[in-house]
């Protein structure tokens, strides 16, 4: 129990840290990198004891009888808490070197509120209940407002408040329906297959319920049309977007709707009262909107932007569907999306930091000046595609495997149409980098800032070829998966 509440705390006890040392500018990043580090190992740590089927768990405070703020390191939280863990290390490095190299203002302030949002993910992760999963879902949207204000334009703060009115916004439909959860049966703990106490409502009162939460999560998972906030968020520094989009705040979203789904109203209640069918139709629409959004778009951070709303709609196709593979396919892509897509994030701002460069129109040769920073945007391109080797082929075969167990031949299709509209927003880019225009000079950037590129990209790899990677997310997944359909 301790070292369950240590690796939600320890974030947050590095807060108070860095804002000591804000005079000290490399005490004050060591201090961020160990928080990160030991933030993964106290959650790692977790991993073995869970897969035993038998995690830690416990109260930590009850506010008032039946609701409490209590954690649990089950197979779902720990596969999202090491994912998000694991990624904030090279997060933080790329962070040191590209704050330090645009010279940024404020930087105290951003990696404490860095530190913030991770602690905020832990205790999502975590959380033992709906309670506790919503009030660190609202810690987490205070703490990523100053990330995406960051840089003090008057867009920047128009960002910021559409940010918090779409995510305070989903924050109240979540309260709504604990309200009602809590109130009808005093019972708002996760378990396995659903709430039991939920089953003994009126239907009409558990759509209800189902309909907020699913509301509520979807606006940080992006479904259409709650996706609005997310291309304004742009504006936001490169880290904060790779965290925004791949580590943190979107994840907490699919995260939510797969805790709704799975452990609070339950799968068997979910399709028998219609529910499945809502979140298939917004999954696949949220899709196929994402993909051909992303077609248009010439800002490279916003491309990645539509794509990362078209690949969140992946996982939850899969909780969707109700089916063990379906759970499989969308568990994993938490983690094979997100080290693709944070490579990608980290690529777009080496360019803007090294070049000036954010359009996709002007990296003609950009690939003959920067090799290695543009085959990491090449083998992530590979990923997102969905093609072999890469993580993301494994999570969309299970997908696709899911649809047909659960008899719904469009997500195939649709999952099909999505492989090939990636290919056709993501590849081109390499085409232009590598074989069009004058290279010019040469140069990838500093260690902190080339090292994540290659790290994350080879990670999406990694995790493809080595789904047998012991206490690794394919392992985790495929347990949960199998402790949920036995």
């Amino acid at each position: 129990m301790i070292v369950l509440l240590l690796a939600v705390a320890l974030p947050f006890l590095a807060v108070p840290v860095i804002l000591a040392l804000r005079r000290q500018p490399n005490p004050r990043e060591a201090a961020s990198l160990l928080a990160s580090v030991g933030t993964f190992v106290l959650v790692a740590s977790l991993i073995p004891s869970s897969l035993a089927g038998a995690p830690a768990a416990g109260d930590v405070i009850e506010v008032t009888p039946g609701l409490s703020i209590g954690f649990r390191a089950d197979l779902l939280g720990l596969l999202f808490a090491s994912v998000a863990s694991l990624l904030w290390i090279p997060t933080t490095v790329y962070s040191i070197g590209y704050m330090r190299g645009r010279k940024e203002h404020a930087q105290t302030r951003y990696f404490a509120c860095f530190a913030s949002v991770i602690g905020a993910t832990m205790g999502v992760a975590l959380a033992a209940n709906l309670f506790t999963l919503l009030v660190f879902y609202e810690i987490l949207t205070i703490s990523t407002y100053p990330l995406v204000a960051h840089e003090g334009t008057a867009e920047a703060h128009r960002a910021g408040r559409k940010y918090l009115i779409y995510t305070l916004g989903g924050g109240a439909a979540i309260l709504a329906g604990l309200a009602i959860s809590f109130g009808s049966t005093g019972d708002v703990a996760f378990v396995e297959g659903g709430n039991p106490s939920l089953a003994t409502l009126p239907p009409e009162t558990i759509q209800g319920i189902g309909a907020l939460l699913l509301a509520g999560f979807g606006v940080k998972a992006t479904l259409f049309p709650l996706q609005g906030w997310l291309p304004s968020a742009m504006v936001a520094p490169t880290p904060v977007s790779g965290l925004l989009h791949a580590v943190a705040v979107v994840k907490a979203g699919v995260f939510g709707i797969l805790r709704t789904v799975f452990f609070f109203v339950g799968p068997g209640l979910t399709g028998s009262l219609g529910l499945q069918s809502v979140l298939l139709t917004l999954a696949v629409a949220t899709i196929l909107y994402g993909s051909f959004l992303a077609l248009t778009q010439d800002n490279l951070k916003l491309r990645l932007a539509y794509s990362t709303i078209s690949q969140l709609s992946y996982i939850v196709l899969g909780a969707a569907l109700l089916s063990p593979a379906g759970l499989l396919g969308a568990a994993f892509h938490i983690a094979a999306h997100g080290f693709a897509k944070l490579s990608m994030f980290f690529v777009a701002g080496s360019i803007a930091l090294e070049t000036g460069k954010t359009r996709i129109s002007e990296l003609d040769g950009i690939g003959r000046r920067m090799p290695g920073t543009m085959v990491a945007f090449a083998i992530a391109a590979v990923a997102m595609a969905s093609l072999p080797p890469m993580a993301p082929f494994v999570s969309k075969w299970y997908l696709s495997v899911g649809a047909w167990e659960a008899g719904q031949w469009l997500p195939v299709l649709v999952l099909a149409i999505s492989s090939v509209l990636n290919v056709a927003y993501f590849f081109p880019i390499v085409v232009r980098a590598f074989f069009f225009g004058a290279p010019g000079g040469r140069g990838e950037g500093t260690r902190p800032v080339y090292g994540p590129v290659l790290a994350t990209a080879l990670g999406a790899l990694v995790l493809g070829v080595w789904t047998a990677l012991p206490f690794g997310p394919f392992e985790i997944a495929r347990s949960l998966a199998r402790g949920l359909f036995p």
